[in-house]
């Protein structure tokens, strides 16, 4: 099976957030955009509307690895990334009502069902105008649908996408020792090439923890830019979701 990679640069076009991590009354975004994110925004797979169970990660990954489609979480590009601040109150303005446990109570008489959703505070968010970049590995026999605009993060904010082909310079991976200054998703990674992690950033945030700055041993796809510039990727990665709870 032949592959086709691409850059793709991320410009956001409104305020994005995700509930990266909360610490006390902030719930932050951290500085990165997971592949999961990215696989759903780009259509790859639809979890049903009314869904209230579990993450469906197995049921909707999965079967992109026997289709050989992947995509890389996004790093902000340096100089490219802001934050924006905002506050949230969602207690009831109501004549009366008072705290019960995990909940507001309307009504003197009836308690209030516990509810797990915070009722005020600070959130930090992803601005408007940051920049990422991820990269896409599509089979090469498949003509790619290449949106042009998606939707990210709990407000279903909208970002532009801009796409770059790589020309790969040799038909097979080949074994290199890099250091990778982007993301990758751990859990992604080739066992392999995984036992020969020497140094990295490791960012654990759910589901799965991200590696950046991450020196690595084994087999890399090696392309060149339209622009002249050379990227290296490790080969077979895939969405590791087996090993996920």
């Amino acid at each position: 099976m032949t592959l086709a990679i691409y850059q793709v640069d991320l410009t956001l076009l409104e305020h994005t957030f995700f509930a990266s991590r909360e610490v006390g009354l902030l719930y932050e975004t951290e500085p990165v955009i997971g592949n999961y994110a990215l696989t759903y925004a780009l259509g790859w797979c639809v979890s049903p509307y009314n869904w209230d169970g579990p993450p469906r990660y197995k049921q909707d990954l999965l079967p992109l690895n026997r289709q050989g489609r992947y995509v890389t979480p996004a790093t902000f590009l340096p100089g490219r990334l802001r934050f924006a601040f905002s506050q949230f109150n969602a207690q009831s303005d109501s004549y009366y009502f008072r705290f019960d446990q995990n909940a507001i109570a309307l009504e003197r008489s009836r308690k209030a069902r516990a509810m797990n959703f915070p009722q005020a505070g600070k959130i930090r968010l992803l601005a408007a105008e940051s920049r990422a970049r991820f990269y896409v590995l599509l089979p090469g026999e498949a003509a790619p649908a290449l949106p042009r605009y998606i939707r990210l993060g709990k407000f279903n904010s909208k970002a532009r996408l801009d796409w770059q082909p790589l020309h790969l310079l040799t038909s097979e991976p080949q074994e290199q020792e890099q250091v990778v200054d982007f993301f990758l998703n751990a859990a992604d990674l080739p066992d392999v090439m995984l036992s020969t992690l020497r140094s990295f950033t490791l960012y654990n945030i759910p589901p799965a923890p991200l590696v950046r700055q991450a020196r690595l041993r084994g087999l890399f796809w090696t392309g060149r830019l339209p622009g002249g510039a050379v990227v290296h990727l490790p080969a077979g990665m895939r969405y590791g979701v087996e090993t996920l709870p």
